[in-house]
């Protein structure tokens, strides 16, 4: 049996599928659904259980499982209620983590490249606590999960037992089907997809830094097929441990995104640059790029989906589908 936190969710729902599409049916979900139709991310699995996460401490006594995927969180980057984060991300996740200490249980984890910050001391996945310690992230969600990150560097530092396998995984910016559910945190091409359809304009921030282009911010865009393959390649990895960054090493800016989805359909570009709030102008990324050589000296080589091929797959396959669900 396998436990997935935050099942329900973007990537949570996506590793669920893969999961069934191997075969797998005793798939627990630990997630909560709410009324806004988050559910249909699992319309098409089956499933074992599904969990609220205020039972999960209960509902996991005396079981045994094959692996927990810890995919649970807030994730929005602009959460501020900063008791509810550290409960939620960092406490919950500590509670997991010595839980499949105690069982011997693998853990795969999701860590996020917010933790990085501006990006002034690299995007290099060094797992040494000296390291993670020059990480200084600009949100209370990146802090949240780079806490969680120190505190499992410590405990291998100081010899601390934990489970036989133990992986944190470093999220750049993932984008795909089932992420419909993120109001404001949705991705940028599904948030602009139905004006791309329409014909209607759509707008890219304008560039408020000397030397970049309007609409040359850049982002290690990574498809969620890949993020997916992943975690099941370290499924079937069980000696691999660490802490992985998980992007394409490549950084595109968010103008190639939306030009590769207006010729996935075959459509005249329209697109306007508008100023960037000034609230969010001096603290805004104008550059990811993830460094993946220790996930391939770990032995991944599923290699990376391309920008282009990956915006075309979602958008033929999912966006201008009548089911846009996976």
């Amino acid at each position: 049996m396998l436990l997935v936190t935050g099942g329900a969710g973007f990537i949570g729902s996506n590793l669920v599928a893969a999961l069934n599409d191997a075969g797998r049916t005793d798939v627990v979900v630990c997630d909560t659904l709410g009324s806004e139709g988050k559910w249909r991310n699992l319309a098409k699995r089956q499933l074992a259980d599904v969990v609220p996460p205020a039972e999960l401490g209960e509902w996991l006594n005396g079981r045994r499982l094959d692996a927990v995927l810890h995919l649970g969180a807030i994730s929005e980057t602009t959460a501020v209620d900063g008791d509810l984060v550290i409960e939620t991300n960092f406490r919950t996740s500590l509670r997991l983590l010595d839980w499949c200490t105690g069982s011997a249980t693998p853990f795969i984890y999701a860590s996020s490249a917010a933790t990085y910050g501006d990006g002034a001391q690299g995007f290099v996945d060094d797992p040494s606590l000296a390291a993670l310690k020059t990480l200084r992230p600009m949100n209370l969600y990146g802090w949240s999960k780079h806490l969680f990150d120190m505190a499992v560097a410590a405990r291998a530092e100081r010899g601390d037992k934990l489970p036989p396998q133990y992986a944190g995984l470093k999220f750049f910016n993932v984008f795909g089907p089932n992420e419909y559910h993120k109001g404001p945190m949705v991705g940028v091409l599904a948030r602009r997809f139905d004006d791309i359809k329409a014909g209607r304009t759509i707008q890219l921030f304008k560039s408020h830094r000397e030397g970049i282009a309007d609409g040359d911010q850049r982002r290690d865009f990574i498809y969620v097929d890949d993020i997916v393959r992943v975690m099941m390649w370290l499924l079937a990895s069980p000696s691999v441990s660490g802490l992985f960054n998980v992007g394409t090493g490549e950084a595109r800016s968010f103008k190639e995104m939306m030009l590769a989805a207006y010729a996935a359909l075959g459509a005249t570009p329209l697109i306007e640059y508008v100023d960037m709030p000034e609230a969010i102008r001096d603290s805004y990324q104008y550059y990811t790029k993830s460094d993946v050589r220790r996930l391939q000296a770990a032995g991944y080589n599923g290699g990376f989906t391309s920008l282009e091929d990956a915006v075309a797959d979602y958008v033929r396959g999912y966006l201008d589908s009548a089911d846009r669900f996976r």
